[in-house]
């Protein structure tokens, strides 16, 4: 009863105080009205790159080209819910929301340009191409004529797409920001009628669960791009659209301000649920990008309040909900934090920009860690090798991977086929999906300081060519992390400026800076955010970091733990035979239609050998790095053996029961032994596709390690 209070009090306050008065301009409807400064919006700490300035190097290039090889770079070419959809012409989609198309060109747009693919542009712009070219008179975008299947959700992320194609291609950039504002007055007038298009009235037909308020501030990134770059005198229906949107999403009681409030936010929570708040709040990828909710109404109202609420909905997720692989344990809800759970890859996906675009806002060190966590080990985990095949969720112990023979009543809305490698395994919408999580990760990577210099922040390697000012950059850095510790960076620079290095929170005070004045080996000094400062000479510089660290054990409950080396989380090496076989229906109709799958596309049962245990515990007072030759990467670097750095700990069998077909939860002491004591290998999670990385710790007698 109290909590239903707070949450009542809460939304009657925010119903009062959602309206953002723009100072200095008149409120008039349809008044010319000036730009105003790029003040006017809050500023991020950690200013992004527009999209092609960054460009992927090394091992990660090499991740970017097999999706692109992969299933996100052919979905255009055969599968259904891109090929077929509505949007270009067809008539194929997976739900009312029509959002599968959008999704995909969301992701699809950042891959072809950091690639500078001529195949994938061409297949952006000819999604782009027709949608725009068939942009109805009324402004509307999409393919929906009749007003009753008009919903604004999918916009949201075709608007998304369209912003960052602007970025990369200027040639088309009048033509995207001509076709934004023709559609952003029709948006105001629906949003005006009562949130037409948002909420939907009996006998509408294109948002029956409620998703669009959920996500209504998804609207905002694109619209507050076009209100500081291109706002052609019309700020005021810009932000007054972005101003509905917050209040239709309060008004159909889907407000984030109420949510990420402490007593509020669900510690555990099981069905059925008595909550005083819809239970769609508690939907993972919902929660993935609710986390960007009050930032997104931050820069409009400067209001420092929401800004504290983001770091307190950030440690919220952290204490309750946050898997060890850096996503949201959701299957398709959070309950608990049990290692049984499942956790969805559109989650993955959207937690890896959340975080990094709430760490450019924040400053916080630990942020960028987060968004390095789930991109190194939560999307890389559920990914299959060659990238034509997915799961829709995984499991912190998931010893195999097929079709679980009961019902898998440990999940709250996944069938027995969600954690198998395949085309569209539970629902499509992860297909459709997963794609913008690395093209993203990288575009994110380097960032403008607000002191006029630049940094780098999600330390993948690659190169960004900019100016700042008058005084052209040039940056490249070649690593193999997360693989190794060393970063070689080599500047070129017409003029002096500042360049900033982001020290992970993991790594020890012993990492070390050489150069570039010729120093030799000079300890690292981080700043509060983490960030180690280097005065940059004009003409050429190199310089190389060199991070320092030992295995970190974290603890859960009943006495189990899990393993990090660096931002690696790790697991247990499984050895598996793999098989595949033709793609099931997510709809459970059968066999997906041979027109819409290639001789690529396969569902993956993966289920171990005899020669290795799985069910095992482990003492972690007993662990060892085992590094092999890190010059020289494996591709496909997130494969079974492919990562040079292992760990070995002490380990034993033990009994482990099956429920549900699959591991149980690991249960508390005493844990009976069935085998000798043994050194057991670890690997990092991401390349293993069968894993057990939350695992029950014991004491043990002294093993050997050096094998």
């Amino acid at each position: 009863m109290a909590v239903s209070v707070i949450v009542k009090a809460i939304t009657a306050s925010l119903l009062l105080t959602t309206g953002f008065s723009l100072p200095h301009e008149s409120s008039s409807w349809g008044r010319p009205v000036q730009r105003r400064d790029d003040s006017d919006l809050v500023q991020p700490v950690f200013q992004s790159l527009p999209l092609g300035s960054i460009k992927p190097r090394g091992w990660f290039k090499q991740q970017l080209q097999l999706e692109a090889d992969g299933l996100a770079g052919h979905l255009f070419d055969f599968y259904r819910f891109v090929h077929d959809s509505m949007w270009i012409g067809g008539s194929t989609e997976y739900s009312a929301l029509h959002e599968s198309s959008p999704y995909w060109f969301n992701g699809l747009v950042p891959l072809a340009f950091s690639l500078d693919d001529s195949r994938l542009k061409s297949q952006v712009y000819s999604f782009m191409d027709y949608v725009l070219d068939h942009q109805q008179d009324d402004g509307w975008l999409g393919p929906e004529t009749d007003p009753n299947t008009r919903g604004l959700w999918a916009r949201c992320y075709f608007l998304l797409g369209l912003m960052q194609y602007a970025q990369a291609d200027p040639s088309q950039t009048d033509r995207i920001v001509d076709a934004m504002h023709r559609y952003i007055p029709l948006a105001h007038s629906m949003l005006k009628d009562d949130y037409e298009g948002l909420i939907p009235k009996e006998g509408q037909d294109y948002d029956g669960s409620g998703f669009g308020p959920m996500r209504a501030h998804e609207m905002h990134i694109p619209l507050q791009w076009l209100y500081e770059e291109y706002p052609r005198n019309n700020s005021q229906i810009i932000w007054e659209t972005m101003e509905l949107m917050i209040n239709g999403s309060a008004a159909a009681e889907s407000d984030w301000r109420t949510f990420w409030v402490k007593g509020v936010y669900p510690e555990v929570t099981y069905t059925p649920r008595n909550e005083p708040y819809k239970d769609l709040f508690n939907h993972g990828v919902n929660m993935a990008e609710g986390l960007r909710y009050p930032l997104a109404i931050y820069r409009m109202n400067h209001d420092e309040a929401l800004k504290t609420q983001t770091r307190t909905a950030v440690d919220l997720l952290e204490q309750y909900h946050k898997s060890l692989a850096g996503t949201i344990i959701g299957d398709e809800f959070v309950t608990d934090l049990n290692p049984i759970r499942g956790a969805e890859l559109c989650t993955a996906a959207e937690m890896t920009f959340s975080m990094a675009y709430i760490h450019q806002y924040l400053g916080d060190n630990d942020l960028a860690d987060w968004a390095e966590q789930v991109a190194f080990n939560a999307v890389p985990g559920s990914i299959f090798p060659d990238w034509w095949s997915h799961q829709y969720v995984q499991q912190e112990n998931q010893p195999w991977s097929r079709n679980l023979s009961v019902h898998p009543d440990m999940w709250v809305n996944v069938n027995s086929y969600g954690n198998v490698f395949g085309l569209e395994p539970n629902y499509p919408c992860c297909t459709v999906n997963h794609g913008q999580a690395y093209p993203k990760f990288l575009a994110n990577s380097f960032t403008l300081t607000k002191d006029g210099g630049i940094a780098h922040t999600l330390l993948i390697p690659g190169s960004v060519s900019t100016s700042l000012g008058n005084n052209k950059v040039s940056i490249t850095a070649d690593t193999n992390y997360p693989f190794g510790m060393t970063i070689k960076y080599s500047i070129q620079a017409d003029d002096d400026f500042t360049f900033y290095v982001r020290i992970p929170g993991w790594a020890d005070k012993s990492s070390t800076v050489t150069g570039p004045a010729g120093d030799s080996g000079a300890p690292v000094a981080p700043s509060d955010q983490g960030l180690h400062k280097v005065e940059i000479s004009k003409g050429t510089s190199s310089f190389t970091v060199n991070f320092k660290t030992e295995p970190r054990v974290v603890t859960r409950a009943n006495s189990t733990a899990a393993i990090y080396y660096g931002p690696l989380l790790y697991s247990v090496y499984i050895d598996s035979e793999v098989s595949q076989m033709s793609p099931l229906s997510f709809d459970g109709s059968g066999l997906v239609a041979s027109s819409s799958t290639t001789s690529h596309t396969h569902d993956h049962i993966i289920v171990p050998t005899n020669k290795t245990a799985w069910n095992i515990a482990i003492d972690p007072d007993q662990i060892e790095v085992k590094g092999a030759d890190i010059a020289t990467l494996s591709s496909p670097i997130w494969d079974l053996g492919a990562p040079p750095v292992e760990l070995r700990v002490a380990a034993a069998e033990i009994e482990w029961p099956i429920v549900f077909d699959t591991a149980a939860n690991p249960s508390p002491e005493p844990r009976k032994v069935t085998n000798s004591l043994f050194s057991a290998r670890l690997v990092p999670f991401g390349s293993a596709k069968i894993h057990m990385a939350h695992l029950p710790t014991m004491k043990l007698g002294k093993v050997d390690l050096s094998s």
